[in-house]
């Protein structure tokens, strides 16, 4: 029961929509295909919304932050106690995603999904603790059953608690979780773990040699029971992937696009993806992130980042630097004059 909702049907984005939104991209004046990943950005947009003349709509933003067990063995450059400093910066509308919020005019709410310390009453945060971080996945699985099913739902209730919006994006903060993102990512592929982990936050050679160290454990730990999604998620997931994961289905089941940031985000969509089938069709990937093993997971989501820019700071802010990109690929789509209204000749046509 704890579980069930995940099932819950998902709509198919409009091929009929689409099709009509590809042949006002050839009445445009321009030549067909001058305006690139933009056109076909807008189409896909139009399918995802159900509008010929698509608009984005309101913007929400969720970042979703907890704590890890297995940071104890220095996986990170930083202590577990930046998370929740963190979290009052995001309260204190101080960090980056706070800016790139006010810049896109969009709604923004940071969920407490475990910090290892219970926070403070504070504004814009949101209650959702299913413990004091997770449990260090060398000796234990991260999570049980109910605290599972407690982060995905937390995914789900960020969204609801969202009303009408246009678009999602889902951030992260959690010191340590690129250890527990690039363990997911690497039991969902089947891949060696220094085929998929990097640096993190900043990590020297010897602490990035620990972090390899400790995701072969963990991944030789729970071997035997990695067949499965929701096991591979709960045993070697962190409680904000989790909630990630459940926005990003919750998303897909009520027809709202999501712009996935990048490797956790990322890691969190194929978990999405590999739990309930489909997902991906409502997912678009934003930016290349810095981190060696994205473009693995990339790979595996069949998708293409909109951008390149290095970035690898997550908080949802690559995805939210792609906002304006969307807004003007739609623009150019609804507002350009076609052939027949500018009374041009069709001779850009091929």
């Amino acid at each position: 029961m704890m579980f069930e909702w995940l099932h819950r049907p998902l709509p198919v984005p409009d091929p009929g929509v689409a099709e009509m939104a590809r042949r006002r991209q050839h009445q445009l004046t321009k030549p067909p295909g001058s305006l690139g990943r933009l056109e076909t950005l807008a189409i896909r947009l139009a399918a995802l919304r159900g509008e010929i003349s698509p608009e984005l709509g309101p913007v929400r933003i969720a970042v979703f932050a907890a704590d890890h067990g297995v940071n104890a063995h220095g996986v990170s450059a930083y202590p577990s106690s930046v998370t929740a400093a963190m979290v009052g910066n995001f309260a204190g509308g101080g960090a980056a995603i706070n800016v790139l919020s006010r810049q896109l005019d969009a709604s923004l709410e940071v969920v407490d999904v475990g910090t290892l310390e219970p926070l403070p009453a504070l504004p814009g945060v949101v209650d959702r603790r299913q413990g004091p971080g997770t449990a260090d996945f060398t000796t234990a699985p991260a999570m049980t059953d109910g605290q599972l099913a407690g982060a995905l739902g937390a995914g789900s209730e960020a969204l609801e608690r969202a009303g009408a919006v246009g678009l999602f994006i889902g951030g992260e903060m959690g010191i340590g979780n690129t250890t527990a993102a690039a363990a997911l990512a690497c039991a969902l592929l089947g891949a060696p773990a220094d085929d998929l982990a990097g640096p993190g936050t900043g990590l020297d050679a010897q602490g990035f040699a620990r972090k390899i160290a400790i995701l072969e454990r963990a991944l030789a730990r729970h071997s035997e029971h990695l067949s499965h999604p929701h096991e591979t998620l709960r045993r070697l997931g962190g409680f904000e992937i989790a909630a990630l994961a459940g926005s990003y289905i919750a998303c897909a089941q009520m027809g709202v696009p999501v712009l996935v940031d990048g490797f956790i985000s990322s890691a969190a969509a194929l978990a999405a993806e590999r739990l309930r089938p489909g997902v991906t069709e409502w997912l678009i990937l934003t930016h290349a992130s810095a981190e060696p093993g994205h473009q693995r997971i990339v790979e595996a989501l069949g998708g293409h980042p909109l951008l390149d820019l290095g970035m690898r700071l997550g908080e949802g802010s690559g995805a939210a630097v792609t906002v304006p990109l969307l807004r003007m690929a739609c623009a150019l789509h609804n507002q350009m004059a076609t052939f027949a209204e500018a009374a041009v000749s069709e001779q850009l046509s091929p």
